[in-house]
């Protein structure tokens, strides 16, 4: 790797609750309503299912990043021990599927925060706001993620508390729907994926933490951990004092539950928590594509100009008003929905190839048994497939771009990357 470097500042408590920033936002105020819809009860296998997925997807990450504490995540990791193609399928699906999130999460945010006419022109405040934020440095990322972090726990604790004390929660709501098939089951543990999909970012931060081979192995599944643990008490809240079918038919499955509880003080309280746990996920996600297309620039992945790193603030500048700008254009013409699925397939997939470059990992840098690759990247597969067909479709389409587009730059420049080896070339993976 040529060029400037970035600094590493982050330990453990911060790799943590940058992980835990990256999801709370989507899980909690986001997917558990669709997951209703598609498996009424039974959203809680696959709350379970997603998080067994989440798990080998977290190992594999962590167990790579330990190796390669490089900015890139799984694109370089693709690169390193599957070969060119492979890290460019994998930086493709992330940054595609990660743009979406960052709308979705912005579109989220406005949508507790403002009245509906204020909330496209609010979500672009929220994302120059936020990149502005990222580009003053990674400490300063980490430091307003831990106050976002603080704020949504406090918040779900009250709302959960609310939920149970006045909401008549009843135990007969906890089977309710839960024969909506394996299938109902499959595609709301894929929606609910979406949820834990920021379990891994500082992966793609290797190259500012501290003692990447340490850090990162401890951080990553501490941070799922702890989101498993708060999705499953929120989920069966919800289900307890909503049922599955008004709990499926809301936009804003928190805000409901208070409601049933008659307790309307609360309403406040879950605004704010929205508010502040998608504005920590978009926090986060803006920092992570923001490494990863660095990663994919240094290598001729994506145009050189993106691997810029700013001379004093040490971040990939570039990279981030470039994503700013095309996620303010998205928020502009989308809706959260349409968001959330191609943001599931796109992450999945990426996933995917997490696992596979696992599993080719040798004894000495191996901290998890290749049972749970294999488990993880058939996960990922089934998953990816039982998403809604609109998303695949949209995904295949957008990732069949992305491959012509490399083939057909390869093409002009001989095989080559410019400036750098043969694509093929036995140089070509590090």
């Amino acid at each position: 790797m040529s060029g400037p470097v970035l600094a590493r500042r982050l330990g453990t408590a911060d790799a943590v609750l940058i992980g835990l920033g990256s999801m709370l936002g989507a899980g909690v105020f986001v997917a558990f309503a669709p997951a209703a819809r598609a498996a009424g009860a039974a959203l809680l296998l696959g709350l379970a299912l997603a998080a067994v997925v989440a798990y080998c997807n977290a190992t594999a990450s962590a167990q790579l990043a330990a190796q390669y504490p490089a900015a890139g995540g799984t694109y370089v990791y693709g690169r390193e021990r599957l070969g060119p193609w492979w890290g460019f399928l994998a930086g493709w699906a992330f940054v595609i599927g990660k743009t979406a999130s960052c709308a979705a999460m912005a579109l989220a945010f406005a949508s507790y925060a403002v009245p509906p006419d204020w909330r496209r022109p609010a979500a672009v405040a929220a994302v120059l706001a936020l990149t502005a934020v990222n580009y003053r440095g990674i400490t300063r990322t980490a430091g307003l993620t831990k106050l976002l972090v603080g704020v949504v726990v406090v918040v779900l604790a009250v709302t959960v508390g609310a939920g149970l004390a006045g909401g008549r929660p009843d135990v007969g709501r906890l089977t309710e729907g839960v024969d909506a098939g394996w299938y109902g089951v499959l595609q709301s543990a894929g929606l609910l994926f979406f949820a834990f999909a920021g379990y891994a970012r500082i992966a793609t931060l290797g190259e500012e933490v501290r003692d990447p081979g340490r850090t990162i192995p401890r951080a990553v599944p501490l941070a799922l951990g702890i989101a498993v643990a708060v999705y499953t008490a929120v989920a069966v809240m919800l289900l307890l004092v909503l049922g599955s079918g008004p709990l499926g038919a809301t936009t804003a499955p928190l805000a409901a539950a208070v409601e049933a509880a008659g307790a309307d003080w609360a309403q406040p309280v879950v605004r704010v928590g929205a508010a502040a746990a998608t504005l920590g996920a978009l926090l986060a996600l803006v920092a992570g594509v923001g490494r990863t297309s660095l990663a994919m620039a240094r290598e001729g992945d994506l145009p050189r100009v993106l691997a810029a790193v700013h001379p004093r603030f040490r971040v990939p500048h570039h990279a981030e008003l470039a994503l700013a700008a095309v996620v303010c254009g998205l928020v502009l013409v989308v809706d959260l929905a349409d968001a959330i699925g191609f943001s599931s397939f796109g992450v999945l997939l990426y996933y995917l190839v997490a696992n596979l470059a696992a599993f080719t990992q040798p004894a000495e840098h191996r901290r998890w048994p290749r049972a749970l690759q294999v488990l993880g990247a058939v996960g990922c597969l089934v998953l990816a497939a039982t998403l809604l067909w609109q998303a695949v479709v949209t995904g295949i389409l957008v990732l069949a771009a992305g491959v012509a587009l490399r083939a057909l730059r390869l093409r002009r420049s001989g095989g080559r990357r410019p400036g750098g080896p043969a694509a093929g070339g036995p140089d070509s993976r590090g």
